[in-house]
């Protein structure tokens, strides 16, 4: 059997290792290449455990090309692991929250430099969610063929088994808890650096309108400097079988329940403009390549992911109440819709 190497599990790897007294791991599922290989789904996860407690969950790699979303993440939890060997502060924040991890969502893709994953299915095009107005052709999801991109795999078959690890984790780690947040790391949209939230199949606001404003708020009185556009992804365009869309509908099923899932999309055109030699490579067009652009980006976005832990901590400080719930939901049909 020929062995795969990826630099981003290894990585991932050796910050289990250093992280054993306080990280827990797990293989979510393993995923079956074309040479006879696999190639793990890791889930590590750290803080406590009590379903009584908030929870994040933070997602990379679900394109394969998209190598940058996963070594956002990976930097973020390496970052955690080497600050719990001296951050008293830290340790005090993990009584009260739970933090999740899935790096390397489609580690097949990554090994072959594809979007999609090892059977040609695009992740972010699969889920049983059908849109309800026109999509982009192509781009919206498309059942025509596996080698044309954004393909959502055949309607008769189930979530490919990236997809069913992600939903596995969601609901047992996020789903069953008052408050939980997600942000899934990917690039290439634009010059901009932007936040997207549900929904990607329809035009509507979701139910969580107003909480999701209330978010958008503290991020902003908090980071007066940010660059991101913070807005729903159905403002842009539309899609088929958008993975977060399923999840979020899941969630809708417990109503006393609160989950906001975000997905980050890094503008890609911006390390494009400035080295335009990258569009000469498909990892280029996606990924930046001089290593001090990929460490300015690494280091940008871990003020946004930790954010996301000290938001679901204090959400109770934040979360509108009953008297300004219609207030902020007002205010953000104006701001979006």
């Amino acid at each position: 059997m020929t062995q795969t190497k990826l630099p981003e599990l290894d990585a991932l790897q050796r910050i289990i290792e250093l992280g054993a007294d306080w990280l827990e791991s797990r293989v979510a599922c393993n995923v079956s290449l074309r040479n006879g290989s696999s190639l793990p789904v890791h889930l590590i996860s750290l803080g406590n455990p009590s379903p009584d407690v908030p929870a994040v969950g933070y997602f990379g790699g679900v394109h394969g090309l998209e190598r940058i979303g996963t070594e956002v993440v990976i930097a973020y939890l390496q970052s955690l692991v080497m600050r719990l060997q001296w951050d008293s502060t830290l340790h005090k924040q993990l009584e009260s929250v739970r933090l999740i991890f899935m790096p390397i969502v489609n580690p097949g893709g990554m090994a072959l430099g594809t979007r999609a994953n090892p059977n040609g299915v695009d992740l972010m095009r699969n889920a049983p969610v059908e849109a309800r107005d026109p999509v982009p052709f192509l781009v919206g999801g498309q059942r025509l063929s596996a080698g044309l991109p954004w393909y959502r795999g055949a309607k008769s078959k189930p979530m490919e088994i990236e997809n069913q690890a992600v939903c596995e984790v969601v609901q047992n780690e996020l789903l069953n808890r008052k408050f939980s947040l997600s942000v899934d790391c990917h690039s290439g949209f634009g010059a901009r650096d932007r936040l997207w939230f549900p929904f990607a199949h329809k035009r509507a606001p979701i139910a969580h309108l107003a909480e999701m404003h209330a978010l958008k708020n503290i991020f902003i009185q908090s980071n007066s400097h940010h660059r991101y556009i913070i807005e729903p992804q159905s403002l842009q365009y539309l899609a088929h079988g958008d993975l977060w869309d399923y999840l979020y509908l899941q969630s809708l099923t417990q109503t006393e329940r609160i989950f906001l899932p975000l997905t980050l999309e890094m503008g890609s055109w911006l390390w494009v403009k400035k080295n335009p030699r990258q569009l000469f490579s498909r990892h280029g067009i996606f990924n930046p390549l001089i290593e001090h652009r990929q460490q300015r980006v690494l280091r940008q976005h871990q003020l946004l992911l930790d954010f996301l832990s000290r938001a679901a901590c204090g959400h109770p400080l934040w979360l509108p109440s009953h008297e300004t719930r219609a207030q902020h939901h007002a205010q953000a049909l104006q701001d979006w819709y």
